[in-house]
């Protein structure tokens, strides 16, 4: 059984939200997405990904890592031609990772920069990758991680949901045990305060709105400079 909770917030800078998250319990999906774009685009390219990947495994019969990763592609194409119809959203995307639940099973996949974490006895690690231009280019060319941190090219994006076909979608499966808790987020969170940062809030234990509660406020205390969402999900 997987408890879930979700919270999101604006920041202390953008006026708009245009992450999204979603808890679909009924079929064990949750997931979390970035928006990007002019206008209000950012937002609708996070919420038509969010409702088209809840609507393909709303139908699926068995839960699998491919089904998650063809309800991905399937949110791809549909941001994609969104954007290609209307002038006023050209250039949205999103970033987008989500956990799939079935029975001892959690299938993950993820686009961009929205993170995927699992604390389990005691350590947190990340369970996704960026798809950054500092992940995978800047680190690559052996740029010291404080020129990484102050690099021009640090907020680019190498991948995205709605941006190009085909879209590149890392995926894994992870063994359920009792007491993992997962933590999904966009860069507005992991950003902004640092990996160890995020274990001490998670290592305090209590209930997963006020980690969650706790987890925003320490963005915003350290500038919330973009929206910052977090979903926390403990396997009971």
């Amino acid at each position: 059984m997987l408890e879930a909770f979700g919270l999101s917030d604006a920041g202390c800078v953008r006026e708009n939200n245009e992450d999204c998250f979603l808890i679909a319990e009924s079929s064990k999906l949750f997931l979390v997405a970035d928006g990007m774009g002019g206008a209000q685009a950012g937002e609708q390219a996070s919420q038509l990904a969010a409702t088209t990947v809840e609507s393909v495994i709303s139908r699926i019969s068995q839960a699998a890592e491919s089904v998650l990763t063809d309800a991905f592609e399937q949110a791809n194409r549909e941001v994609l031609n969104a954007s290609r119809s209307d002038f006023r959203l050209e250039g949205m995307g999103t970033t987008l990772v989500a956990l799939l639940g079935n029975g001892t099973k959690a299938y993950v996949a993820s686009v961009g920069d929205s993170r995927a974490y699992l604390y389990h006895k005691g350590s947190l690690r990340a369970i996704t990758e960026d798809q950054t231009w500092v992940n995978e280019i800047g680190r690559r060319l052996g740029l010291e991680e404080e020129q990484l941190k102050r690099h021009p090219m640090r907020h680019v994006l190498t991948m995205a949901i709605g941006v190009s076909e085909p879209v590149r979608i890392h995926s894994s499966t992870i063994e359920l045990e009792q007491g993992m808790l997962f933590l999904l987020c966009s860069d507005g969170l992991h950003g902004v305060i640092s990996d160890q940062e995020i274990e001490n809030i998670l290592k305090s234990g209590g209930e997963l709105s006020q980690q969650a509660a706790t987890l925003i406020e320490k963005a915003k205390q350290a500038g919330g400079p973009d929206n910052i969402t977090t979903v926390l999900l403990r396997v009971a």
